[in-house]
């Protein structure tokens, strides 16, 4: 049974709903598809599952690009109602005639509905019964096809055409024509075609008498070759092995060694030797607007005019296509809009996004430019970047304050410290960036305390002790080997007894399927309730950056003992300054998380360290 079915503006007024359904449906449904797809980008789906308490729903939608409606039916996902996508391109037709920008209500609609469901209705009666007639239909062909192989089929009383013949003859291992009267009978079989294929290949390939091919002889032909092979590949690799070895170079004029250790000198506490690095690196590039350069925007948009025109001469005469953006066209299909969709798909994949990222992307924009008019002197492929670059816009922006500066200052009135953790996988940098956090932290007077909670790795605890003593910061630590979540709980408790404002928990790297480490970062999250969890990740990544986030978050997620777990924050890319213009990375890690980027890592000192630009990301993924 429908639950609801609802007429909507992309503003958000409602312009009409269902009063006979009238169901109250449980929780927000409506709410989160607007804020989890509509929004998100990620309209491009065919439908979205909403959990509440005591209920499932499912919800479908549609859009009427042109006028700015959307058409939303929900149902309970148990039903598998087939006849809502049938319906929901009724009411579309149907309301798109009567809809009027200055009316608000449409009581007249109701009657239209009853009747639309209806017919929706009997249309998918229909279907249901033709699929109940076709089944038994199937089974019998399935027990002739039966008596076939088991040769009980006489020829005289059960006659096949010649279509049902080849099915079976395929069924005997034949593949030539079936017999001209299209009579199967065992006693037959050898004979006629069959026989002629049978003599014809039957020397060469080693054909048995019932028409079968001999595999076995085939593979042995086949090993045998491949050991000769593999025999002559290996005693050459041997000799190359043997003639070419490589040698060390030996330069005439070697420059001296450098340096490469460059911590200070000093005992194992660290107390000797301590330099101060605030007053060396200056100011982090956090507190620094980056400035977005328009280089090479006009050189962009000639070579996309020259290959439109290219291909609008390709496909129309000269005269239809001026006409055309003269006028502009009647309402963009999907056939429209495939071909610049490929093209901006392809490009995205180019800048390091993962493949089912950008073809969701292209999905969620076909869907809001399908049925919109295009206007005059406008290219498909300018409309259609144009909608691609408000969507990347929409999914980069945060969607909530990011200002940690805030958080901190609203945590210190409470009398707490704020608690960062940062998690990720192995070797992305974590205990740097970490650092660097710190760093542009005490810039703004902030009190900061770190904490060894990566009890795993060896060295984890003297990397973060290099750290603390560069920066005059206080580091808790309790060695290798500890419970992390119990080492982070007593960080926290020795914060607020000296007085910091800030804790940042360094953890273990870990792999996203490591379900025993995946354990323990759940219950630290569980046990310490942190302010921001913040994942670290690679800018280097492709497609892996979706099974990391997504795998991270259902961990997360399932083996935490609370039933509202704690999931992934924030991200903190890092290694931004290897990849050139292979952004794609922040923008996976974003629509799959739905967490903002709050930091970028750009470089191995204390200071580089920025935020995201927008603009920038979104300049870099389109040209």
């Amino acid at each position: 049974m429908l639950e609801q079915l609802l007429i909507f503006t992309r503003g958000g007024l409602i312009l009409w709903t269902c009063k006979e359904l009238g169901n109250a449906l449980r929780g927000s449904p409506i709410d989160t598809l607007i804020r989890s797809c509509l929004l998100e980008e990620r309209s491009g789906a065919a439908s979205y599952n909403y959990d509440a308490p005591g209920c499932s729903y499912t919800l479908k939608w549609t859009f009427h690009n042109d006028l700015g409606l959307v058409f939303v039916a929900v149902y309970q996902r148990i039903l598998h109602l087939l006849y809502v996508d049938d319906l929901l391109s009724m009411v579309k037709q149907e309301f798109s005639v009567i809809y009027d920008p200055k009316r608000t209500l449409y009581n007249d609609f109701d009657d239209i509905f009853q009747q639309l469901k209806k017919e929706a209705e009997a249309r998918a009666e229909e279907m249901k019964e033709s699929k109940q007639v076709s089944k038994p239909m199937n089974n019998n062909l399935a027990r002739k096809q039966g008596n076939v192989q088991n040769g009980n089929m006489d020829g005289g009383n059960k006659k096949k055409s010649g279509g049902e013949s080849r099915n079976d003859l395929d069924g005997e291992n034949f593949k030539g024509h079936p017999l001209e009267n299209g009579n199967l009978n065992n006693n037959h079989i050898g004979k006629g075609e069959a026989t002629t294929i049978g003599k014809n290949n039957g020397k060469e390939n080693g054909i048995s008498n019932n028409g079968a091919f001999d595999v076995n002889k085939l593979q042995k032909l086949r090993s045998k070759g491949g050991k000769k092979t593999e025999t002559v590949a290996n005693k050459v690799s041997k000799e190359e092995t043997k003639k070419t070895t490589k040698k060390n170079r030996v330069w005439d004029d070697s420059p001296k060694e450098a340096k490469l250790d460059f911590t200070d000198p000093g005992s194992e506490n660290g107390e000797q030797h301590i330099s101060v690095v605030s007053a060396d690196q200056g100011e982090s590039m956090m507190d620094k607007d980056e400035i977005v350069s328009s280089d090479n925007e006009s050189e962009s948009e000639d070579e996309e005019t020259a290959k439109d025109n290219k291909i609008d001469g390709k496909k129309k005469g000269w005269f239809s296509s001026m006409f055309e953006s003269i006028a502009g066209k009647a309402n963009l299909e999907k056939s429209d809009l495939e071909p610049a969709l490929k093209a901006l798909k392809d490009r995205l994949m180019t800048k390091n996004v993962a493949e089912e990222i950008a073809e969701k992307l292209c999905e969620s924009v076909a869907a809001s430019l399908e049925g919109k008019k295009l206007a005059s002197f406008t290219r498909i492929s300018s409309t259609v970047q144009a909608a691609m670059e408000d969507a990347l816009t929409r999914i980069l922006t945060p969607r909530r304050s990011i200002d940690i500066l805030r958080d901190v200052h609203a945590a210190k009135e409470q009398g707490k410290p704020y608690v960062v953790v940062f998690v990720g996988v192995n070797g992305v940098g974590k205990s740097t960036n970490l650092a660097k956090v710190a760093y542009w932290l005490q810039q703004h007077n902030v009190n900061v305390m770190m904490a060894a909670c990566d009890t795993f790795r060896s060295g984890a605890v003297e990397q973060l002790r290099t750290h603390a003593r560069r920066q005059q910061i206080p580091i808790f630590e309790k060695g290798y080997e500890k419970d992390p979540a119990i080492v982070a709980k007593e960080a926290i408790q020795e914060a607020s007894r000296n007085g910091s404002d800030v804790v940042l928990v360094d953890t273990a790297g870990r792999m996203q399927d490591n379900e025993p480490l995946m354990r323990a970062l759940s219950k630290l999250i569980y046990v310490n309730s942190p302010d921001l969890v913040l994942f670290v990740g690679e800018a280097l990544v492709g497609n892996d950056a979706v099974d990391q986030l997504s795998k991270f978050n259902q961990k997360l997620g399932d083996l935490s003992p609370s039933p509202n777990p704690r999931l992934i924050d924030g991200i903190l890319l890092t290694k931004f300054d290897t990849i050139d213009d292979k952004v794609g990375a922040a923008l996976s890690m974003v629509y799959i998380s739905g967490a903002p980027v709050m930091f970028v890592g750009c470089g191995q000192s204390y200071t580089d360290l920025k935020k995201l630009n927008v603009k920038s990301i979104v300049k870099t993924l389109l040209k």
